[in-house]
């Protein structure tokens, strides 16, 4: 419903041509193919090759990446000591020398803290980034308090995926490593011409793989969407999509 509902705000953005209802179809179809299936990790190339078709092979690193990152000033405070052990840990020397800044990225995850180590490691730059992991929306749900522990770990430890050795749970901390060919794709940068319906299929399938992570659950999901009566997908979402835009024009707004 989170994949659909985003696909409902960048149509309104008219950065997309494919009809709501039609792509909010393609992304269940594709999760429920990859549900029945067993799902597969979703990686650009040998049997995913059709997914280059998009651009995605042509796309270059930045050129000014480092650029961008070193020019960002360097945090006044000490950095809190679990963020900065964290980080630590996860360079190629804990003892090298590297300076944090603040970063801000992407549409999600506003207001979360963001640090980024940045240091000069054999000859080339290399950066960790260390985000402040939040509680499950859940835990809200449920009306539970203080800091409960996020599902991220165990999704992504757990998921039908090819792991990404260099994101790893620290403590409270999601680590990445930031290059510049190890970045999000930017939905806007894609050819005009397009199969967009490929791409939300493979949105769905990887959303499938990573439920596939919870095995005993996955009967239950596909009786859950057995049960479900036609365009419950398109209403939860249009419905989801109108609740972020108001979150985010009062977040504007503080």
């Amino acid at each position: 419903m989170r994949l659909a509902a985003s696909l409902k705000i960048v149509i309104d953005a008219e950065t997309l041509s494919t009809k709501f209802k039609e792509g909010c179809n393609v992304i269940l179809e594709g999760y429920r193919q990859s549900l029945k299936e067993g799902g597969y990790p979703v990686v650009l190339a040998e049997r995913e090759q059709k997914l280059g078709k998009l651009g995605v092979d042509s796309f270059k690193p930045p050129p000014d990446f480092w650029d961008k990152l070193n020019r960002l000033p360097a945090i006044r405070h000490s950095l809190a000591r679990d963020a900065k052990r964290a980080l630590e840990k996860t360079l190629p020397d804990p003892r090298m020398a590297y300076k944090v800044v603040r970063r801000q990225a992407g549409l999600g995850s506003l207001g979360q803290e963001r640090f980024v180590a940045i240091g000069d490691w054999q000859g080339g730059f290399i950066a960790r980034e260390a985000k402040a992991m939040l509680p499950s929306a859940c835990s809200w749900l449920n009306d539970e308090s203080g800091h409960s522990q996020s599902c991220y770990e165990a999704a992504i430890s757990s998921a039908v995926r090819s792991p990404d050795p260099f994101q790893v749970i620290e403590g409270a901390w999601l680590i990445r490593r930031l290059s510049p060919d190890s970045n999000p794709i930017d939905i806007q940068t894609l050819p005009k011409h397009r199969d967009e319906q490929m791409l939300l299929h493979a949105m769905g399938s990887e959303a499938a793989n990573v439920h596939l992570g919870s095995k005993r659950q996955v009967a239950n999901i596909q009786k859950d969407l057995r049960n479900r009566k036609p365009n419950w997908l398109p209403d939860a979402a249009a419905r989801m999509a109108q609740a972020v835009e108001k979150d985010w024009k009062r977040y504007r707004k503080s």
